[in-house]
């Protein structure tokens, strides 16, 4: 199978995302906000410069690297929205604009986990499947975390009493 198109749809995918979160994380006023497009766009950075490897040695060796270690980097980006989520001021400053960037993100990085799932089926080579494989779960992880602070956003009395589990009698 020939990848290079498709890295190169992936590339071009990643550099895209890359600087829609720069620019929502420069608009926004809302701290979780800011700081979430920031994270996304770091780990886009990370995920384009990865392709990017992986397109030069396509493109020059015509067939998947055997011996160069392709890892990407996992997501830290629960541990910074939770950092915060603490902060009472969290929530406030936020608009529509902010709600509806994070409702196109949650599309990006759907879009970003089926193509990179579809990707990961089609492979035979071990290092090629898992590669690819990596790369949807990271992308969905970004789409959950995402839907997770725009519930936040849009109602964050209700998101504290379902994430601490509190119940009528107190527990």
């Amino acid at each position: 199978m020939d990848y290079i198109p498709s890295i190169e749809l992936a590339m071009k995918n990643e550099k895209s995302e890359m600087e829609y979160y720069l620019g929502e994380s420069e608009r926004s006023r809302n701290p979780l906000a800011k700081e979430l497009f920031k994270t996304l766009a770091d780990d886009e950075r990370e995920h384009m410069s990865r392709l990017q490897i992986l397109h030069e040695k396509l493109t020059k060796d015509g067939a998947w690297p055997e011996k160069m270690p392709l890892e990407v980097k996992g997501t830290n980006i629960e541990s910074v929205l939770e950092k915060i989520r603490r902060d009472k001021n969290s929530t406030e400053e936020h608009d529509m604009d902010d709600i509806d960037a994070m409702k196109k993100g949650i599309e990006f990085e759907a879009k970003g986990s089926r193509f990179y799932g579809d990707l990961a089926a089609d492979c035979t080579n071990p290092q090629e499947k898992e590669f690819f494989k990596v790369l949807s779960r990271i992308e969905r992880q970004h789409m959950l975390s995402i839907q997770d602070s725009l519930a936040y956003l849009q109602d964050s009395e209700s998101w504290f009493a379902h994430k601490e589990r509190s119940g009528l009698d107190g527990a």
